[in-house]
This record gives C-alpha cells, sequence and structure tokens, in this order.
C-alpha cells in the first residue's frame, strides 16, 4: 500500500469481515483479531479486486517496507535527512543494508538506488507541475547536490530536460485553455 485511497480499501475491506484494526499504515494493518484461513481467504479476495495483494511472506513484506520507508520519505517528509540514506533505511528496518539492498534488487529486479531515484524524479514532475518551486528550489529539497545532477538524473529517466517537461506542461495548459 503506497496511498491513502489504499489504506481507505484495507479498512473496509478488514470492517466487511467484521474485523477491528488497531492501525492501518501504508503497507502494513494490524487486526485486535487472528485471521482465520477463510477469512484470510475471503480479504486476500476483497484486496485484489482493488488491485491490492495480501503479502504474508517475510521477504515480501520487507520488500514493501523498504517501499513504504522510500515513498514516506520522498513523497510525504519534508525534513531533510541528517543521515545518509542507507543508515536511514538500516535504523528504519533493523536490518544490515547490504542484507536490504540485496534482497530488494533480487526481488524487485532493480537497486534500492534506482528505485528511490526514479521516485525522486516523480516527485520532481510533481513539483514542475505544480510551479510553485524553481528549480533550485527542488533540487534543495530533494537533497541533491546541484542544479545540474537533477537535471542529469532527470533527463536520464524520462529522456526530457525538466525545463522541456515544463515547457511542455505549459503548453498542455495553454492548449486546454485556448482550444482552437
Amino acid at each position: 500500500m503506497v496511498c491513502i485511497r489504499c489504506k481507505m480499501v484495507v479498512k473496509q475491506e478488514l470492517e466487511k469481515l467484521g474485523l477491528h484494526y488497531i492501525n492501518v499504515e501504508l503497507g502494513e494493518a494490524n487486526t485486535i483479531e487472528n485471521l482465520s484461513p477463510a477469512q484470510k481467504d475471503e480479504f486476500k479476495i476483497g484486496l485484489l479486486k482493488f488491485g491490492l495483494e495480501l503479502l504474508d511472506d517475510k521477504k515480501s513484506i520487507l520488500i514493501e517496507k523498504i517501499k513504504k520507508v522510500i515513498v514516506e520519505l520522498i513523497h510525504y517528509t519534508d525534513e531533510p535527512l541528517k543521515v545518509n540514506f542507507s543508515d536511514y533505511l538500516s535504523e528504519k528496518l533493523n536490518h544490515n543494508y547490504t542484507y536490504l539492498a540485496n534482497l530488494f534488487s533480487e526481488v524487485e529486479g532493480i537497486t534500492i538506488e534506482h528505485y528511490i531515484i526514479i521516485h525522486k524524479i516523480e516527485k520532481v514532475k510533481e513539483l514542475l507541475v505544480y510551479d510553485e518551486l524553481s528549480l533550485t528550489e527542488i533540487s534543495y529539497q530533494l537533497h541533491y547536490s546541484s542544479v545540474a545532477h537533477l537535471s542529469n538524473q532527470f533527463k536520464k529517466i524520462t529522456g526530457l530536460t525538466p525545463s522541456f517537461f515544463k515547457k511542455v506542461k505549459d503548453y498542455r495548459m495553454h492548449g486546454l485553455e485556448n482550444p482552437e
């Protein structure tokens, strides 16, 4: 679960089964009652209807926790990191970073670093569309060493420069406002 709607779906499906939850966070749900095998199957089916999957093996759960930490850090936190990301991830998940990195790469087929870059670029695109911050401010907010570094990563991932992406967005918005 990496969005607010996902949390709502999980809560809804638990309530349908008459289960009481302690908390439903991104990627994790804790219930007061233990789910019976039948409830677990019904819950799985209910989640699948919304494109969600119930994970119950330790490796899959750990992968989802890694994703959750990354998504929360990039999309929902404005505070700068006081330590490097590998230390932060290790501390949050109580595992050696090398173990986390190897497991993530093995299961997901990309490195944690690449996953982080992909999410940072998505955040950059979102901020460019909102048009409230300059590229320098975006670079600082997302902890890039420079605007050039951000621009290079942006182009590598999207095939466009940030300024061209912004021009395309402006052109599309202008076209919607003034159809010919």
